[in-house]
């Protein structure tokens, strides 16, 4: 759905769009690369890929009878990549760091930024780095609780306080978070979590209102105004993200100017603190209480609907979808020429 927004809103006049689908097995996919996804079906594309290497910007065919170099093709010539990838795989860092060996120029955060913002327990280890506040935490291997299950389900219920939440390490869209208001739920909510990653983030549930800015930029980023998330589940997860329309998004959050202010300013200081660029949509709790706000996470590549809140959050700030897709072509195309400029070899001197 992202991906069909951002096609049919860039301007045919200065683009020239080359879809690439990434079925499931992890085949890259031309041609109707969308419709193929959709049903299932690979009859209307054929497979390609993208070398490793920077000789050339060309998306290149597979050819079955052969996988030698020579029988490649040139399918198109690719100037700028723009992933539209949730998770493993397309968000962590590992598409970007393809895109670095090909020398492409891609929008989003580079290798480092983007596998931060996936990895759950690194990113606050970074948060906590920064003084910037997180609510408390635990790391759980999933070695351990399978092999010591009573003493973890012990040492978590003397660290926190009914309800805490669940969550794979490295996963995105809420998938695989439970909300655990007992031992039992506990249980089953570890159990779920490492279905998905050999590392489990275990977090203090709080009564907090989820606020969520939209960040564009490299190194001189700028925030949207705050937005407001009020799921009509128990928390903003999966089914409530993507399955019903009933969680209200208030575009903007009703936030004193002092407080939005410094919603703000913590999500720039978190996007600077683990090098995001591009864009990213960062997330943080507010205590109803007492108004204490903690830093939840950061998404590198937000959900880009035309109703999703990273371009909602923008239009309400006075960027329209098409020019926020622009300027992150042009951020994308600025950071990659700024890189090109660097040295990338180094001889003593006097070393012949």
């Amino acid at each position: 759905m992202s991906a069909r927004s951002v096609m049919d809103a860039l301007d045919p006049e200065k683009y020239e769009v080359v879809p690439v689908g990434i079925t499931r097995a992890g085949q890259w996919l031309a041609g109707d690369a969308l419709a193929a996804l959709n049903v299932g079906t690979s009859s209307a594309t054929r497979p390609v890929t993208h070398l490793p290497e920077s000789q050339s910007p060309a998306l290149t065919p597979v050819e079955r009878a052969s996988m030698e170099l020579s029988s490649f093709s040139e399918v198109a010539e690719l100037d700028v990549i723009m992933p539209i990838l949730h998770g493993p795989y397309g968000e962590d860092g590992t598409v970007q760091g393809l895109l670095e060996l090909a020398d492409l120029p891609y929008v989003g955060a580079g290798v480092v930024g983007s596998a931060v913002g996936m990895d759950k327990a690194i990113f606050k280890n970074v948060m906590a780095a920064n003084g910037i506040p997180i609510l408390p935490w635990r790391l759980v291997l999933v070695g351990d609780w399978r092999s010591r299950r009573s003493a973890v389900l012990e040492q978590l219920e003397s660290m926190f306080c009914y309800p805490v939440f669940t969550k794979p390490a490295n996963l995105g869209s809420s998938v695989g978070i439970c909300r655990c208001a007992d031992r039992a739920e506990l249980e089953t909510g570890l159990d779920t979590a490492a279905q998905y990653d050999r590392r489990i983030v275990v977090e203090q549930g709080a009564d907090a209102r989820e606020l969520e800015v939209a960040v564009l930029g490299n190194d001189t980023p700028i925030a949207s105004i705050v937005g407001e998330v009020r799921p009509r589940r128990a928390f903003y997860d999966y089914v409530a993200k993507y399955v019903s329309d009933d969680s209200e998004l208030l575009i903007p959050a009703s936030l004193d100017a002092a407080v939005a202010d410094e919603v703000r300013n913590l999500a720039l200081k978190a996007y600077k603190a683990i090098d995001c660029a591009g864009m990213g949509r960062v997330d943080l709790l507010m205590d109803r209480e007492n108004g204490s706000l903690y830093m939840n996470e950061i998404n590198t590549i937000p959900g880009f609907t035309r109703i999703s809140m990273y371009p909602k959050l923008w239009e309400a700030s006075g960027i329209p979808y098409p020019e926020l897709l622009d300027r992150l072509i042009e951020l994308a195309l600025d950071r990659h020429h700024e890189k090109k400029n660097l040295k990338i070899n180094f001889r003593p001197e006097g070393d012949e």
